[in-house]
Order: structure tokens, then sequence, then C-alpha cells
């Protein structure tokens, strides 16, 4: 079963029993029914919201009602406007992929053409910010990170133990750097490794709040990146709550006493769509300007959780190196969804809690073509470290 609300796409796994169906292959197998909602506010036309009923209609989704709602509900459609510029964004943390067309999902798949691929054949930079002092096993994950990026044939800028301030100002020098390189630039990763607080903020070194939405607009209006992909690694948490998770409830008892099924992160299986037009209100470092487009963000916790890591490193960072190694030529975008995969499988325990916990990442993509990291050769950026 699937619940599909104004843009919101929420698989409901527990009644669908996705964890059987993502153990093939890590794919969801959507065969129940499946029901939309849409909800909107007065000022959208007719037009939008046909179109929009036409398209659950041909995806299958058999009750299509509407409502009138007020701008406040969460998941909205918005009105055209006379010359706005929209860029969507989707936000998930699916386990899987999803098919929800007409198609067996356990097929092979098409290979993908030139023109849907992000051309990589220019310089690719990588800047790490990583406060390690007081965050034991952040070392192993800047070591495993910065490994990664050089086998990717990034040329990597690491500053370890950054102030606050120090974030901004050595994101606005790497920004410089990418603007005065002569040739074209085909990619930038940043990947920001701290403590954080339930606004967005990291902490840097010196224990001062810098704002992760500043960082991200940088970079964004560097000129040698436009149209071009931006990857941000946040390692951080987004607030103190502890998710226990939730145990599939369609498992009868005696399945549950045989097999055991782990619980699920409660904010696992959800995928969000949605357009803003360009100089609205919008929280968070993706709105749907023009300018945030082809970026996109890996958080190690959904919003209001904690991000977890031990003397090892965190478990986010570690499984993202070892997917991304094992296979480079696959899409960046459905690896870091398998890594979503196996975080949410695994139970947690805090430094300072006793009881198990989940995780479960989230991540928002505004890409428009499928990026895929395998290294070419490509030029390097003079006066990188």
């Amino acid at each position: 079963m699937a619940f599909l609300v104004a843009g919101t796409l929420q698989v409901a796994s527990q009644m669908a029993d996705a964890r059987e169906s993502l153990g093939r292959k890590g794919k969801y197998s959507v065969k129940g029914p499946r029901v939309a909602l849409a909800l909107c506010s007065p000022e959208v036309s007719a037009s939008t919201v046909a179109l929009l009923e036409g398209v659950f209609q041909t995806l299958g989704f058999e009750s299509c009602r509407r409502q009138k709602a007020s701008v406040q509900v969460f998941s909205r459609i918005a009105e055209e406007s006379a010359g706005a510029a929209y860029c969507p964004v989707l936000r998930s943390s699916l386990r899987g992929a999803l098919c929800l067309g007409k198609v067996e999902p356990w097929g092979p798949e098409p290979e993908p053409g030139p023109s849907t691929q992000y051309d990589l054949s220019g310089a690719r930079a990588a800047l790490l910010l990583a406060v390690t002092q007081d965050r034991p096993g952040a070392q192993h994950d800047v070591e495993a990170l910065g490994s990664l990026c050089q086998a990717l044939g990034f040329e990597t800028t690491l500053r370890t133990d950054p102030t606050a301030q120090a974030f901004q100002e050595e994101m606005a020098q790497f920004r410089k750097r990418l603007d005065a390189h002569r040739g074209p630039v085909s990619c930038a990763l940043v990947a920001l490794m701290a403590h954080g607080g339930p606004q967005g903020q990291l902490l840097g070194a010196d224990g001062q709040e810098g704002q992760l939405e500043m960082l991200v607009q940088e970079l964004s209006h560097c000129r040698a990146l436009r149209g071009h992909p931006k990857i941000f690694l946040l390692q951080a948490c987004r607030g103190g709550h502890r998710d226990a998770g939730v145990e599939p409830a369609a498992f009868p008892w005696f399945r549950r006493w045989l097999r055991a099924p782990p619980a699920t992160p409660s904010q696992a299986d959800v995928l969000h769509i949605c357009t803003d037009v360009q100089g609205s209100s919008s929280r968070g470092p993706t709105p749907g300007s023009p300018n945030h487009a082809d970026v996109l963000m890996v958080y190690a916790a959904a919003e209001g959780c904690v991000a977890y890591r031990d003397e090892k490193g965190s478990d986010f960072i570690q499984m993202l190196v070892e997917v991304l190694g094992a296979d480079p030529k696959a899409d960046l975008l459905e690896q870091v969804t398998e890594v979503n995969r196996q975080v949410c499988e695994l139970d947690m325990l805090g430094p300072d809690c006793d009881e198990r916990c989940k995780a479960c990442l989230e991540i928002r993509s505004s890409l428009r073509r499928r990026l895929c990291l395998q290294r070419c050769n490509t030029g390097g950026l003079a006066g990188m470290e």
C-alpha cells in the first residue's frame, strides 16, 4: 500500500511488508492498493489540479480526491506565476528503488544515454571540514572520506577543527579557487563533520554556532559550478531526539517470533517532492531558486534527530565510503539510497544511552541528471591542497 499526499509519497512498509520487497535487489514492491489525496490552497488553478489528478490516475492511484486547504499545509501545489522560476527539490528517506509505472520492478534497467548524465570530464574539487576534538572516531571518517575522494579523482582540501567563522571563510576561499580555475570544473563535494543543532547549526571547534544555509548558499553562487553538481555530506546531529523505531505491524505473532524483524526508523520510507517559486520564503538550505539546482545533500540524521558515531567512526560515512568504492559507476542518488537502507537496518547505541535506537538518512536532491562519480582523466585544480 502506498499513500500520495499532494506531492508527498509515504510507503507504509509496516502494512506492505516492505522489508521483504527491499530484500530483493533493494526495490519496493508496490502491488497493493494506492491512495492519493491532493490538498490545495484556493489559489491553485483548476488546470493544475486536473493535471495532478491525471498523473495520479496514470500511476494507478484509484482514489483521487481533493479538498481546499490553507497555505499552511505542509505540502502544497504552488500557483503558477508569470516569469517565476521553479526548481523541484526531492527530499527522500526511501530505503530502495520505487517504481510506480506499469513495469516489472525487478526487470533490467536500460543503459542511460550521455545526455541524461552529468559530464564529469572537467576538474573535481572536494572540501572536507571536520571538527575532531571531543568527537571520538571522527578522525577515521576524515581518513576514509579523504581516501575515497582521492580514488574518485577529487583534488581535496582538508581542514580539521575549524572555528565557526572558519567554516564560512574556508567555504568562501573554496568558491574563489573554483571560480579562478582556468579550465572547466565539473563537480564539487563538501563534507561537513561537527556537532550540530536543531536549527541547522554547525558548532565549530570554538563552540560557536555557524549556519549551514549560509555555507550552501556560498557554493550555490559559484560561477564555475553553474549547471554542475554540488554534493554536500553532513555528519552532524540535527536535534536530540532518539528514534526507537516502529515495529512491523503486518507480521503475525508467529512470524515475528520466528524471524524477529527489526524495527524501522519512524521517519524512513518517505519521498517528498516540492517546488517553490523563486523569491518565496523557504526553510532550510534547499529553496526552490534555480541557483540551488544541481545540489545533492545527504544528512546523517533525520530532522530533529541525533547523528550517531563511535570510536570507529560514523556508520553514515563508513558505509558511504564502502558503497561508493565498490561501484563508482552507479548513480550516486541510488547509492546513497542503498546507504540509507543499510543504516536503517542497524541498531544504534549512543554514548549516553543504553537503549538501542534507529537512524535514518535524509537525502535532498535538485539534481537534473544522473550523477556517476567513476573516475576519468580530468585536469587538476592548481592551488588546491
